[in-house]
């Protein structure tokens, strides 16, 4: 790799793998995602990276009964149906996937300056609708993650149409370039545009677990872990993953816990041990409201209908 400067590509039955100095990504046919992203030797992923569709509800969400109109969002959050995946290698188009027997058409080792691969879901929601996870590569080993919800005008209303990784490990902080404080769409007149520093990843203390955690209009997040779960590895030293935004800024959260675990919690002390960072990236997000939690919905404005696409794009950062 020193010498092309080049992506090597590893073709293998179930997995397609990606290479370069620092850095090791393997996709995977059977899952529907990329499976291991590996950073300087550091594992950042303990899932695939997925489309999320939940944000945990809020007491204005039940007051209004939009847990109740939009509940099976929540299945679609939680089980993933993929139908399709289709890769592109520099120009060379595969009609079928590189598996054996066509993987002994490749030479030891093949290289690439870009290499794209595209995942199509069908949500499990009635009726059904499609969402594609496109990942673009290039021989630095940035990826371009580009989701594309596609609208159907029988579906109810979305909590949040976005990306969620899950990490192996609890994070010591973040630090990101946007708006000050927990911001939603109808939550950000108050905020300051500038970088912050935010310690450990802290959960708003409500009586009740619900949504919390959102930054809105987001330029740039690094996230910074310091422990693995490769038990061969007892350095502290801390580590990072860095997000930039595409085209448009993008909201994310980043907690220890995923939307579902928060839900499942009726009182703080319910909610399990810390063990996990939980990403969410997403291009769009329902306001939480908060004129009242007796039946008052949120303002219009800040909904996400279901018959709307949304796509958005970020950059995961290699260096």
């Amino acid at each position: 790799m020193a010498y092309t400067n080049k992506l090597r590509v590893i073709y293998g039955d179930a997995t397609l793998g990606l290479s370069g100095d620092s850095f090791h990504y393997i996709f995977s046919y059977e899952r529907g995602g990329l499976e291991s992203l590996k950073l300087n030797g550091k594992e950042w992923l303990y899932r695939e990276p997925m489309p999320t569709f939940w944000r945990a509800t809020t007491d204005n969400d039940r007051g209004s009964g939009f847990n109740i109109r939009s509940a099976q969002w929540l299945a679609a959050d939680t089980f993933h149906k993929c139908v399709g995946i289709d890769l592109t290698v520099d120009n060379q188009h595969f009609a079928e996937l590189p598996i054996a027997p066509i993987t002994n058409e490749f030479s030891d080792p093949v290289s690439a300056e870009n290499v794209k691969i595209k995942y199509t879901f069908e949500t499990l929601t009635v009726p059904a609708t499609q969402v594609t996870v496109t990942y673009e590569v290039n021989r630095q080993g940035e990826i371009k993650v580009t989701m594309h919800y596609y609208g159907h005008e029988d579906l109810p209303g979305l909590p949040v149409v976005g990306m969620r990784f899950i990490m192996p490990t609890v994070a010591t902080g973040f630090d990101y370039q946007g708006l000050s404080g927990e911001t939603y769409p109808d939550r950000m007149a108050g905020a300051t545009e500038g970088t912050f520093h935010v310690d450990g990843l802290p959960v708003t203390k409500y009586l009740v677990p619900q949504e919390n955690g959102m930054h809105m209009d987001t330029h740039a997040l690094t996230i910074t872990r310091d422990s693995t779960q490769n038990n061969a590895d007892h350095s502290r030293e801390p580590f990072n993953l860095t997000i930039k935004q595409d085209e448009q800024p993008f909201a994310f959260s980043c907690l220890p816990y995923t939307a579902e675990e928060l839900e499942n919690a009726t009182h703080i002390e319910e909610l399990p041990l810390a063990r996990r960072t939980v990403l969410v990236v997403a291009g769009a997000v329902r306001g939480v409201g908060g004129i009242d939690s007796w039946g008052a919905d949120v303002e219009e404005q800040y909904h996400i209908p279901a018959d709307r696409d949304v796509e958005f794009s970020f950059v995961l950062n290699a260096k």
